[in-house]
């Protein structure tokens, strides 16, 4: 069953707590600022199990579904019927951020990988809290909690005479900018194939640029 729902409108310092949602095919949340066509972070589910387990505040964990069932349990590819119509695909864990540790010393080692996991729309719809939550089953690809892997996915669905930019290539594999200074050297280390398929920002290609059309198809 689907708890409670909450959005985080751009500027918002804190996710708002809301009755209802509607869900866009293929970007997120109406209104939400992870609403993005390119990403698979459009939703953050998570379990109200762990709530009660850490004792934790009401959306402590910046989820925008809570589910009574364990999301951590559910594979990546995995579709959820919510309500009568929308389906939601999970992509892959929720990181532990520094930020949980406002809520309790420690907190964001404590929870480890049960933060939550991240979500794509599949089908649109109107949810509600008190919607019933049914798995359909494993319908597409896995995508790797690991990070690395996950920019290896990226470049290998990239068209082969297309390079990409950093920031994009950091977006549709789901991770921060900041993780951008990283990519030179682990892009040395994938070898020759992948070396050249992304590209600083100011940097010249007489490649087009892939922004990800079909990448989550």
């Amino acid at each position: 069953m689907l708890v409670s729902l909450s959005v985080r409108p751009a500027g918002a310092a804190a996710p708002q707590p809301v009755d209802r949602v509607a869900l866009i095919e293929g970007v997120g949340i109406a209104g939400d600022r992870h609403a993005d066509p390119s990403s698979p972070r459009q939703l953050l589910l998570a379990s109200a199990s762990v709530y009660a387990d850490l004792a934790l505040p009401a959306l402590a964990l910046r989820e925008n579904l809570l589910l009574d069932d364990d999301v951590a349990a559910l594979p990546s590819g995995t579709v959820l019927r919510i309500g009568d119509q929308a389906l939601v695909r999970v992509m892959f864990a929720c990181e532990a951020c520094g930020q949980l540790d406002r809520h309790g010393a420690g907190l964001a080692k404590r929870i480890g990988a049960r933060r939550g996991v991240l979500a794509r729309v599949v089908t649109g719809g109107v949810v509600c809290a008190g919607d019933a939550v049914e798995p359909l089953g494993q319908r597409f690809p896995a995508w790797s909690d690991d990070w690395r892997a996950r920019i290896v996915q990226v470049l290998d669905a990239a068209p082969s005479d297309t390079v990409i930019g950093y920031a994009d290539l950091a977006r549709m594999a789901g991770i921060q900018t900041s993780y951008c200074r990283a990519f030179p050297s682990l892009l040395r280390k994938l070898g020759p194939r992948y070396a050249a398929r992304a590209i600083a920002a100011r940097a010249v290609s007489p490649l087009p640029r892939w922004h990800g059309p079909g990448l989550f198809e």
